[in-house]
């Protein structure tokens, strides 16, 4: 197998890591509100904590990884949040729980920068849709695999044993990483002549070779596009990483093992979604149709999300909730191959700083989603305001992505003609 095919492999395989850190704590929510006497709304803030956390070090993630290169950024960022992983087990109440879980997102906030400059490096340009289609497919099989198996693990072995074993995961594919990857495949042994000419000649040209700083990347129109269009997507994906578990649940009167196999459903939807967009982006690209193969499936996408979201209000059992939870699931991870591919077509040799600057702004969503659902339900006295919020958002952004210009760099150059 080409060395290349080997760096999906284990971006994938951090990816599933990533998500089962995260939803770890969705997962055992009934245990730390309980043991550590939390309200709803204290626990939806611990869940926004880590949303702001992540959210406010995307673009110094992206920055760093495109200075440093992902082999150093992303071993010493897995370190890191393995750590406060860890550390969440020993939490003594409210503060050091939001203190812990913002420090945790902090450290994972570099992570799919770091990997899109890894993509930028290794993988023509006519795999990037795929690629990225797997490694966030990855994000949604660990989502979906951590909300059936971490129940039954932590009544296993408790909530706070779990986190220190998440920990240890973590570190070991550090190790992994530092030791194996290269940040170029000029770096790395083993890559064949025919596989490196391959990747450089399918890599963009550099209009200048510094580092895009963030004032100019703010004003380009298709950085805030980027920017607007993730916000939209995570308002509603975010929504399944941390209160579509207990809010099954709870309102459905569910067991542990019932909730968890029906909340994972739409992850593995969403899974499904990547590996479609990824596909259909691929090809859109080698027919020649540059533009559309960003536009196209992310519109599709956020079109399915609005639907979803709109027909899933009415559902009155659970399993027609979780169906058309799986729709708008499906959809909205429909987009993220494109916004990930258009991300190192304006960003390239910045494509870490664009990426996580644009993911930035999609954590900011998620901050959002975290407290918006309680505090709407609070409010109102239901839940449907927060899903027919989010069906907005989706028909905003699909309509965004017609204004989407993938062949217009965002390059010092540029800024300055």
């Amino acid at each position: 197998m080409q060395q290349r095919y080997w760096l999906v492999v284990g971006t994938f395989a951090l990816s599933l890591l990533l998500y089962i850190d995260r939803i770890c704590i969705s997962a055992a929510k009934a245990d730390v509100t309980r043991d550590l006497q939390l309200s709803d709304t204290q626990f939806g803030w611990i869940l926004s904590a880590f949303a702001l956390g992540y959210a406010l070090f995307q673009t110094p993630g992206g920055v760093m990884a495109d200075k440093y290169g992902p082999r150093r950024i992303l071993s010493a960022i897995v370190v890191f949040w393995s750590a406060f992983t860890a550390l969440t087990g020993l939490a003594t109440g409210y503060i050091t729980m939001l203190i812990y879980r913002f420090l945790f997102g902090a450290g994972e906030a570099g992570a799919f920068p770091a990997i899109s400059r890894a993509v930028y490096s290794w993988i023509p340009a006519q795999e990037r849709g795929l690629v990225n289609g797997i490694n966030f497919s990855g994000s949604r099989i660990g989502g979906a695999a951590a909300l059936i198996i971490m129940p039954w693990f932590i009544q296993s072995f408790g909530w706070r044993e779990s986190f220190f074993i998440l920990g240890g995961v973590g570190v070991l594919w550090a190790l992994f990483w530092w030791a194996w990857f290269r940040d170029t495949p000029e770096e790395k042994p083993h890559v064949s002549d025919q596989e490196r000419a391959l990747i450089a000649a399918n890599r963009p040209a550099e209009e200048t070779a510094e580092t895009v700083p963030l004032g100019v990347m703010l004003k380009s129109r298709n950085m805030w596009i980027a920017m607007a269009q993730y916000l939209c997507s995570n308002f509603t994906f975010f929504f399944t990483l941390t209160w579509l578990y207990p809010f099954v649940q709870k309102t459905y009167d569910l067991s542990i093992a019932t909730a968890g196999i029906l909340a994972a459903m739409p992850l593995l939807g969403g899974a499904l979604g990547n590996w479609v967009s990824g596909l259909l982006v691929d090809k859109l690209y080698r027919s020649g149709r540059w533009t559309g193969s960003r536009r196209i499936p992310a519109i599709i996408g956020f079109l399915l999300g609005a639907a979803g979201l709109i027909f899933g209000m009415g559902a009155d059992s659970a399993v027609a909730a979780i169906f058309w939870l799986t729709i708008a699931v499906f959809g909205v991870d429909m987009t993220l191959s494109p916004s990930w591919s258009f991300c190192v077509d304006i960003g390239r040799k910045s494509s870490g700083a664009v990426s996580g600057t644009m993911n930035m702004a999609g954590n900011l969503g998620s901050f959002t989603t975290a407290l918006a659902f309680p505090y709407l339900q609070l409010w109102t006295g239901n839940n449907q305001i927060f899903f027919v919020v989010a069906a907005a958002l989706n028909i905003f952004a699909a309509l965004l992505w017609l204004k989407a210009e993938p062949q217009k760099p965002i390059t010092i150059a540029v800024a300055r003609a």
